[in-house]
């Protein structure tokens, strides 16, 4: 017969983006009695960097304990976004239960389908928590029937198709078992937890074994590992050995170890079987590295680690405005910058080019990339991006490009431009069906590569009433020629200078400006886009020359259009291949990579030769 740790359950919340799982967590704090009563909590408390706090999105995972009827649960909140899939494989290692949390309007969306998977692939007990009950578009009922036939769709087991179900809402912080009454707390989750999630098994009397799954870094102790006590039990002033990914082992002694509680760390004597903890000590512990006791070095299997698919090349910041708006813009602070994103993003890579002061990053999407380099703005940097390029690799001797499954969910007048406009990308529709409403959910496969920039052509289309979601789906032949991409030119500054109106105003019939009257320009910087297909340079400095003759029109005022102002995201998609993306703490612009309009054309000439001669 097993020991059980009846006194602790370990516990992931999964959801998508934005169906209430940290606003849950939240509340599930408030009341286990963590916050004192007059302690003030943040909301959403669990999102702790202020990116996450801006776009309500998750992107490392956390952990939080709390204390119910003399029971440590401990719980991972997971991030919904599936750029940062491989944290969420990994957590899954650590937890004998995952809570699904499902808005009960909207129902199964793509990245619910894609973090349930791995939760059922390892074996987890699921519960399903129908959120957002208050809403008066809730349709619970046929939410659930989703859910099933989610688990069906993914060969969950007899028993993970038995799952229990709370139906909450987590922003009045109720919850209840039946569909149509809420109580006034949210004990029925406390409580389903505790009598579905598996206790852990008690092998503490057995050789340690503590394996890592995240990364933290302090400046005072450096690197952290985060994972599970697996077997035996672990304290400080052990003499232990870590074994490495690459084979090798390593000898150290356990200086500090850490408990959770509330949103707290808290430095422990010791751990044992099914605990939760984090261990400093170690210079280069790494994710997936096994920790044992010198005389019985036995390594858990390794764990997975998502590829990256997607890579860039970071920069110093080269234009003529370099240096005026930001405190870190050497070769050396981005380096050291980028090596410490190393420390804890194991799914980023930073190779060297061979320049100096440039680096291609590799990392799990756009989203993932455009979040270290906002993080990087936001602290002073300077630097210069160039557009995203998928990573084509060889498999079994073929070259293979990522794919992603899309869902779309559009009112039914458009699904036509959008079959349209993905099928022109390559895309292939794998699913359709009417969801009611008026409303029509499409299902895609698409190249990456064909998704890069499509998010605002799908917006423009949709009117904003779309949605689109993509996951990874695998790697497969890659297709030839030119997928996606920008379609119109763009309008070039000539000379440097501050934007004139009357330029401006000059120049809205050959497209659409960017540029508000008196913005700074240099030449080769993107001022506008041409309404055609060809770059276009362009005078939007110049001023009306001043003479004494009165116009005929001289009362007729003219009224300029709102320039279009682009977030970093919109920049990276928007540039071609001969493009920068500039970022500084204050600005983002857009340029040519050459800037001198002479030198570009002899380049582009060049380039025309050496595509006909291949």
């Amino acid at each position: 017969m097993m020991n059980l740790r009846e006194d602790i359950r370990n516990i992931a919340i999964i959801a998508h983006v934005d169906h209430g799982k940290t606003t849950l967590v939240d509340e599930l704090l408030k009341q286990s009695g963590i916050f004192r009563e007059n302690e003030h909590v943040a909301e959403r408390a669990m999102d702790s960097n202020d990116i996450e706090r801006e776009r309500g999105i998750t992107i490392l995972a956390k952990n939080t304990a709390i204390d119910y009827k003399d029971k440590r649960i401990n719980i991972l909140d997971t991030p919904g976004h599936a750029d940062f899939g491989g944290e969420v494989e990994r957590i899954m290692k650590m937890v004998d239960g995952v809570i699904l949390v499902v808005d009960a309007y909207e129902g199964t969306m793509p990245q619910t389908r894609f973090v349930l998977k791995k939760a059922l692939d390892q074996d987890l007990k699921p519960l399903v928590v129908v959120n957002k009950i208050d809403k008066e578009t809730a349709r619970a009922e046929a939410v659930i029937d989703e859910v099933l036939e989610l688990f069906i769709e993914l060969d969950a087991n007899d028993e993970q198709l038995e799952f229990p179900v709370a139906y909450a809402s987590a922003i009045n912080g109720t919850a209840s078992l039946e569909v149509d009454k809420q109580e006034e707390n949210m004990q029925s989750i406390f409580d389903m937890i505790l009598e579905y999630v598996p206790a852990p098994v008690d092998n503490s009397d057995e050789p340690l074994q503590f394996q890592v799954a995240l990364l933290d870094y302090n400046d005072y102790v450096g690197r952290i590992g985060i994972g599970r006590v697996f077997r035996g039990e672990i304290k400080v002033g052990q003499q232990v050995s870590l074994m490495k990914n690459d084979g090798t082992v390593k000898n150290f002694r356990v200086t500090k170890l850490f408990g959770f509680f509330g949103l707290q760390r808290l430095e422990i004597e010791s751990a044992k079987a099914g605990d939760l903890i984090a261990v400093s000590g170690m210079e280069d512990i790494n994710v997936g590295e096994t920790v044992t006791p010198i005389d019985n070095q036995e390594a858990l299997p390794l764990l997975h680690i998502d590829e990256p698919t997607l890579q860039m090349t970071f920069s110093v910041n080269s234009s003529p405005f370099a240096g005026k708006e930001g405190k870190h813009v050497t070769a050396r602070k981005i380096e050291e910058r980028l090596e410490e994103q190393l420390e804890t993003d194991v799914s980023l890579k930073v190779e060297p080019t061979d320049q100096p002061d440039a680096w291609t990053v590799s990392g799990r999407g756009e989203l993932h990339l455009s979040i270290l380099i906002e993080n990087m703005r936001r602290e002073g940097f300077e630097l210069q991006v160039s557009k995203p390029q998928v990573i084509v690799k060889m498999v079994d001797g073929v070259k293979c490009e990522p794919f992603e499954r899309v869902q779309i969910d559009v009112p039914e007048e458009y699904t036509g431009s959008i079959i349209e406009s993905l099928g022109q990308r390559k895309g292939e529709m794998v699913d359709m069906v009417n969801t009611g409403n008026g409303q029509s959910r499409v299902t895609f496969l698409v190249p990456a590569r064909g998704l890069i920039g499509y998010r605002t052509e799908f917006m423009s289309m949709t009117r904003g009433y779309g949605i689109l979601n993509h996951t990874f789906e695998d790697y497969r032949p890659l297709i030839k020629g030119r997928i996606g991409g920008r379609r119109n030119g763009v309008l070039v500054s000539i000379d440097k200078g501050a934007a004139s109106t009357y330029s401006i105003l000059q120049l809205e019939s050959r497209g659409t400006n960017f540029m508000e009257p008196g913005t700074e320009v240099y030449e080769g910087m993107i001022v506008g886009e041409n309404s055609r297909d060809n770059d276009l340079t362009v005078n939007i400095t110049k001023v009306k020359a001043a003479n004494n003759i009165r116009s005929a029109t001289k009362e007729q005022t003219t009224t300029m259009k709102k320039p279009k102002v682009m977030t970093l995201e919109e920049a990276l998609e928007y540039i071609n291949d001969d493009e920068l993306v500039e970022v500084t703490p204050e600005s983002i612009r857009l340029r040519k990579s050459i800037l001198a309009k002479n030198e570009r054309e002899k380049s582009q000439k060049h380039e025309k030769i050496k595509l006909e001669s291949e």
